[in-house]
Order: structure tokens, then sequence, then C-alpha cells
């Protein structure tokens, strides 16, 4: 298996619990290898390299690390066809793990792709690279199903894991508690995203749109999750905005982000997986997003849909703000993370609306994920 970045990591480790509850010898040392996180660590997988080396986006940014990422691809290549496995499985990294599965497939070892590419808002020529590469997808969306059948492409929908993981009526009060937070106060989650590139270009005008809401709200409590390895950089950015002004009332926290968006009254969060989260924690969000301008250029001419988060597209409507590139400036952030604290009615009924996506994305995932995979196997 390679899995890319914590959501990769998560989504794996979610996929192994399946794996292992339908073949037990799995379990034994040497079964389960490739590139992965944490996660899939707990579950006795063994990592050649760690999930975080592939934790990159962006056309600029990829290319700064082109030839570290072309290098450990072709290392995985040479051990898998030496040391064939039953089945690879590429979980999301589309552009490291299609053409890895292509090498492969074309060799005669069994390919499974787990999070169908995004073919419905980027890059649709991209489906046909999928058909060359991979035996069989996991789909996270009921839609995607479809769309690959009719290219010719095996597919099944397993549900999307987060929806199991997070409860359907989040515990706002208990997650509060658990992180020291006063029950009385509005809360603002900070997420400026798991990778580096991403909060080298979002945790300053992300902080500094929360001292802005402080100003109009004193009482204000901002709570930032810093995913593994980018707490120095959000610590650095900050003591440029707040100086010794944080306080109590501003907390970095080590991981967390499922605890800190329960008990938060609005996210303002980076486009990605966590918006996917947040809305199943039924939280109203701002969606922002900033990349290397040369990467956004290219993003622009290669755009399907209007939307660009998660939520959005899922309810195929601009249900949350979405502010991007030179829009996403802290003052623009802070009036709208304020409008959502200011506006009860809209919160309900965003609450209304992700509830209904939540029950339609909820399945038993690893059970249909290791079947799907069953349908592939050598015999």
């Amino acid at each position: 298996m390679v899995a890319g970045e914590a959501s990769g990591d998560l989504l794996a480790g979610l996929l192994l619990d399946g794996v292992q509850a339908r073949w037990p010898r799995v379990l034994e040392p040497g079964n389960m290898v490739g590139i992965g996180g944490p996660q899939m660590l707990r579950r006795g997988f063994q990592a050649w390299w760690p999930s975080e080396k592939l934790a990159v986006s962006g056309y600029a940014e990829v290319l700064l690390r082109y030839r570290e990422l072309v290098g450990i691809r072709d290392q995985l290549r040479q051990r898998l066809l030496r040391d064939r496995p039953d089945v690879f499985i590429g979980v999301d990294a589309p552009d490291f793990n299609l053409d890895l599965e292509r090498s492969l497939r074309e060799a005669g070892i069994k390919t499974a792709h787990f999070v169908c590419p995004s073919i419905w808002a980027w890059r649709p020529e991209r489906v046909h690279k999928i058909k060359a590469s991979v035996d069989h997808v996991l789909c996270i969306f009921p839609f995607e199903v479809e769309l690959l059948a009719q290219h010719g492409i095996a597919a099944t929908y397993v549900g999307h894991p987060l929806a199991n993981v997070i409860p359907r009526m989040p515990d706002r009060a208990a997650a509060r508690s658990t992180l020291g937070l006063p029950h009385d106060v509005p809360v603002v989650a900070v997420l400026p995203g798991s990778r580096a590139s991403e909060v080298k270009h979002l945790v300053g005008r992300f902080l500094q749109a929360a001292a802005l809401m402080r100003r109009v709200r004193p009482d204000l409590h901002i709570v930032v999750p810093a995913a593994p390895g980018r707490r120095a950089a959000i610590e650095q950015a900050a003591q440029e905005v707040f100086g010794a002004r944080g306080g109590a009332s501003f907390q970095i926290l080590d991981g967390r982000s499922h605890q800190a968006l329960a008990a938060c009254d609005v996210t303002l969060i980076a486009s990605g997986t966590a918006t996917l989260e947040a809305a199943l924690f039924k939280r109203p969000m701002v969606i922002a997003y900033a990349v290397h301008w040369l990467t956004a250029w290219i993003m622009r001419g290669k755009k399907l849909q209007p939307w660009i988060g998660l939520p959005n597209i899922l309810c195929r409507d601009f249900v949350v703000p979405e502010l991007l590139q030179e829009d996403a400036q802290p003052e623009s952030l802070a009036a709208a993370c304020l409008a959502w604290l200011d506006d009860p009615a809209r919160v309900a009924a965003l609450h209304t609306r992700f509830d209904a996506l939540h029950a339609e994305l909820q399945r038993d995932t690893p059970t249909l994920a290791a079947d799907a995979i069953a349908q592939i196997l050598p015999a």
C-alpha cells in the first residue's frame, strides 16, 4: 500500500481494519508493506518510507521535490516487481500512485485505488490513466461509480470512512471540557492545512483574521490544531500576529483536529479533506486556499466546477463561503466567519443539510472495501 499525507493515512488505516478482519494472516510481519503513516503503523503496517514524504501539493511545489519523489517511486517499483505482492493498493496521492500502478499492472500485479481521483472537478483526461492503471477503484462518493462505469472502469462505492468515525450528533460540551475551553464563549477553530506549503501560504492570514475577529468579539477563543511537523511554523506565525497577547484564549493543539471541530462554533479552514470533516461535525465554516501563483494559474484552466470545497461540491451549491488566492485576505476571512456567529438561523439550516450528507456517506466502509479487493485477488 502507498498512502500519502495524513488524510490518506487515516483512510488506509480504516481500510486495513477490513482487510485484517477478512484475512487475519495479513497481520503476520511483512504482509503489509509500502509507504504509510501512524494510523497504518498502529495496525502492523511496515513503512519503507513515511507517508509525509508524499505530503506535497501544487505544480510549483512538486517541481521543487520532483527528483526526490521520482526516486522514491522508482525504488518502490523495483522492489515490488522483485518481491511481487498479491495486490497493490494506492490510497489517494494519484500523481504518485497512478504511474506506479500502471507499471505494476502491466507486469501482472493486481492494483486497486482507494479514493477516485476527482476527475469530476479537475483534469478529466486523467480517466484514461485510471483505466490503464487500476483493476478496481474504491469510491468514497456515490456518484463516482456511474461516472467510472461510463469509461469501462470497475468501481465500488464504499462510503466515506470518516462518516463512521465522526458521530452524527457531536458533543460540543464534552469536546470543550476535554480541551479546557469555556462553555459560554464563541470558539473559532483555525485549520491551515497539514502540508508545509499550505501552512506557509495560509497560517499568517488565518491568524490575522482571528485577531481581527477578536477585536469585534473580545471573548473569542481560538484553537489551532497543528498537523505533525507543523507546530513550529504555527507558533512562529502566532508570535508575529499576537505577540504576548494570545493568552489563555489562544491554544495550539498537537493534532486533535476532531476535538477542535467538535468544540468550535465556526472554523476557518483550508480546502481539503478537513472541510468534509467539518461538514460531518455539522460546523459552519469559511473555506480558504492559497498556493504559488503558477499553481493557481494552471489550476484555473483545469477547473470544471464553480466550487473547490468538498461540502459545496457534494451539496452542489455554495452552502459555505470559499475565499481563494487574492480573495483570501484577513479582513474578508474575518467578516465571513463573524457572519456565521451572528446568524443562528443560517447555522441551523446548514446543520440540517450536513446531517443529510452524513447519512448518505455512512456505509460499512472497511467490509465493503475488503469485499471489493477480494474480487481482484489472484485465485
